[in-house]
């Protein structure tokens, strides 16, 4: 007899994760699959998160899944050295993988490579279809003619040191490094006295980096700080995508139909591309929700993309000024401007809830960015990405 499962989850990274998880606990009735082509979840992914990014209900089931916890974060640019209170937070991806692997059972499918999906089949390379009331695509960004990106490309490294770095806060951007492919900064993490992440980060055109030069890089950052590292533990690399402008109906279209999660479906901070709140907040919306067929939750899914694309207007119009007004070697002096203002503005940035107010702060006072190239990046760009109304 055939298994129709509830909800299949193609993609096993952290906004299926988080779905997985989260459903498990609050919808224990739904048979719910998550599956990957790799052979383990989580490799080399560090997650991270301001504390104001969620409400106390979310940080409450989220809480087993978190690694890190620092009670606030430091910034630092060429003329600015700044503490913020309030909790920063990261899920390390060894973490992450070895709670929902234990959590979820038979409930986890691995070594699955899929061949095409449909709104409610799943067929693998294997030749087996696997059949559910809906399923939903969170394998990562795809390629799309729909969107036009700038890219948060970045490399790191997670060192042990052979002695106490001496560092008690995360280095959320140091800037004060030398400017090479756009606005660069380095991110620290103090994992242990004497282990931590190092991560070398670039707001620019391409998503990728020359690895070789970029190890160099962070090795260079290490010594200048008196670090020593006796080895390399891990690295990653990646790239967040940044969103300049697109046609939303358009890139939902691409999805042909089946519902999609995380970055694949443009669910993340259009300026940080940070994903795990907006991961949290889809995966409360499916907790809530009845009916998880595949048609109601393709207009539930529409609409919950749909209001937040029109919400993110206004920060890819900041997005447009950072890439299209500001000289690559000068952009550190938007980033530096921006961390000038108040904390709690700051705060509700990064949660993707600035205030009226706020957007009008943002925009005032002394330009960091010549005007007239500013104006220009606000209200026109090229094809083929269009910004829709």
């Amino acid at each position: 007899m055939r298994r129709t499962w509830d909800l299949i989850l193609v993609g096993a990274g952290l906004a299926n994760g988080l779905l997985a998880w989260h459903l498990r606990a609050r919808r224990p009735e739904l048979s719910v699959l998550l599956i990957d082509q790799a052979a383990a979840m989580g490799a080399n992914h560090t997650w991270s998160f301001h504390e104001s990014d969620l409400s106390p209900a979310q940080h409450q089931w989220l809480a087993p899944l978190v690694s890190h916890r620092w009670p606030g974060y430091e910034v630092r640019f060429p003329n600015l050295r700044r503490t913020f209170a309030g909790a920063y937070c990261s899920i390390s991806g060894e973490h992450f993988a070895r709670t929902l692997t234990a959590a979820l059972g038979r409930q986890l499918m691995l070594n699955a490579v899929v061949k095409r999906l449909t709104p409610d089949t799943v067929q693998l390379a294997s030749g087996e279809t696997l059949h559910a009331g809906a399923v939903i695509d969170g394998r990562g960004l795809a390629p799309s003619e729909h969107l036009r990106l700038g890219y948060q490309a970045f490399l790191g490294q997670e060192v042990q040191l052979a002695q106490p770095h001496g560092l008690t806060l995360p280095t959320v951007m140091d800037a004060t490094v030398a400017q090479h492919d756009g606005y660069r900064f380095v991110y620290v993490l103090p994992l242990a006295p004497d282990r931590l992440l190092i991560e070398d980060t670039y707001y620019r055109e391409s998503p990728t980096l020359d690895p070789f030069l970029v190890r160099e890089r962070i090795n260079a950052y290490a010594q200048a700080h008196g670090w020593q590292v006796e080895r390399i533990l891990r690295e990653e690399q990646g790239s967040l995508p940044i969103i300049l402008a697109g046609r939303f109906e358009a890139f939902y279209a691409d999805g042909q139909g089946v519902p999609r999660s995380g970055l694949r479906g443009g669910l993340f901070h259009p300026v940080t591309g940070y994903s795990l709140p907006e991961a949290v907040r889809l995966a409360d919306l499916l907790a809530s929700t009845t009916d998880l067929s595949a048609d109601a939750l393709q207009v539930l899914l529409y609409r919950h993309r749909l209001g937040l694309w029109r919400h993110q207007r206004y920060f890819r119009l900041l997005n447009r000024m950072l890439f299209l007004a500001a000289a690559p070697p000068q952009r550190w002096k938007v980033l530096e401007r921006f961390h000038r203002l108040p904390p709690g503005l700051i705060q509700r940035f990064y949660a993707g809830a600035p205030s009226a107010t706020d957007k009008l702060r943002l925009l005032l006072g002394k330009p960091p960015v010549p005007v007239l190239p500013a104006l220009k990046a606000m209200l026109d760009y090229a094809p083929p990405a269009q910004e829709e109304p």
